[in-house]
């Protein structure tokens, strides 16, 4: 009996240091969520050594391994690539990836794009340790999405025919009667407007919004400013929390750069999408005092 008493507070003993080793900490779980890579944390996309040859990749033949943001994730199969997102079906929403040796920053919107299906593409890429679904279920509907965007293409389409339009093409409006003032878009000091006799500030309703940020969340190629690109819907470094200069606790989920929490009858997320679909929202509508819920 006092053997199986032993037996037994040995084994609540392992079960709670195992616990403690898991993926959660004081104040929850850990900021990075799923790109947490199962405690592999940040090197799962940046190598502190030697490229994506750091994190396992056996032969690489791309001459700007690892040189910009320590990328650990193979390029060499999507450089030069080009493809069309959701649109008209023409090249309207066309994108054409770097080519090989021609990368010049990290923060280039059509570099982003690559660093980010380096991970998400799953055709042309090499999946690593993802699932390729959620590991969020999807509120209210259930279930859960995909995370390798190629392998969800339509049927007789091409991979990313479905998936929101990205890079200089995919551009905010300003101006105009259907759009936001983007003077101080991305500003600190200056957000931005509706345009307009009856012109109101959209943060007033909306304090979770992306234009509340420190910085702007729009792309950069070239001269163009105004472009969007997956991190400006996406905050890769946050999968539940998203901090602006008002506040830093506003929820949210799947890395939304904002105030994203999805539920009956709320608007958070048609909130969200209002950041620059301007002509959507309830104050192009004439609706000045709707709270976001």
């Amino acid at each position: 009996m006092k053997k199986l008493s032993l037996l037994i507070i040995m084994v609540l003993v392992a079960t709670g240091v195992t616990m403690a080793q898991g993926l959660t900490y004081k104040g929850g779980a850990d900021v990075l969520g799923a790109h947490n890579g199962y405690g592999r944390g940040c090197v799962m996309c940046h190598a502190p050594h030697s490229g994506s040859l750091g994190n396992g990749v056996a032969v690489t033949k791309d001459p700007q391994n690892g040189m910009y943001a320590l990328w650990g994730q193979d390029l060499t199969p999507l450089y030069g690539q080009t493809f069309s997102f959701s649109g008209d079906g023409t090249s309207r929403y066309s994108v054409t990836l770097p080519a090989s040796g021609s990368l010049t920053s990290a923060h280039d919107a059509n570099t982003v794009i690559l660093f980010c299906l380096s991970c998400h593409d799953g055709v042309l890429t090499k999946v690593g340790m993802m699932q390729g679904q959620t590991v969020e279920t999807l509120p209210i509907v259930g279930g859960t999405a995909p995370t390798l965007l190629a392998k969800a293409a339509p049927s007789g389409g091409t991979a990313y025919n479905n998936d929101h339009p990205v890079g200089q093409n995919a551009i905010v409006s300003c101006g105009g009667q259907y759009n936001w003032d983007c003077t101080g878009g991305g500003n600190t000091t200056t957000p931005i407007q509706m345009n307009g006799p009856a012109s109101k500030v959209f943060l007033t309703h909306y304090l979770g919004s992306f234009w509340n940020s420190s910085g702007n969340p729009l792309a950069t190629i070239g001269t163009t400013v105004n472009a969007v690109t997956c991190t400006t819907c996406h905050d890769q470094h946050s999968m539940t929390v998203y901090a602006n200069n008002i506040a830093s606790n506003f929820n949210t989920m799947f890395f939304i750069r904002g105030r994203y929490e999805p539920s009956t009858n709320g608007n958070t997320v048609a909130q969200f999408c209002r950041n620059c679909h301007g002509g959507e929202s309830n104050e192009m509508h004439g609706l000045m005092n709707v709270p976001t819920i």
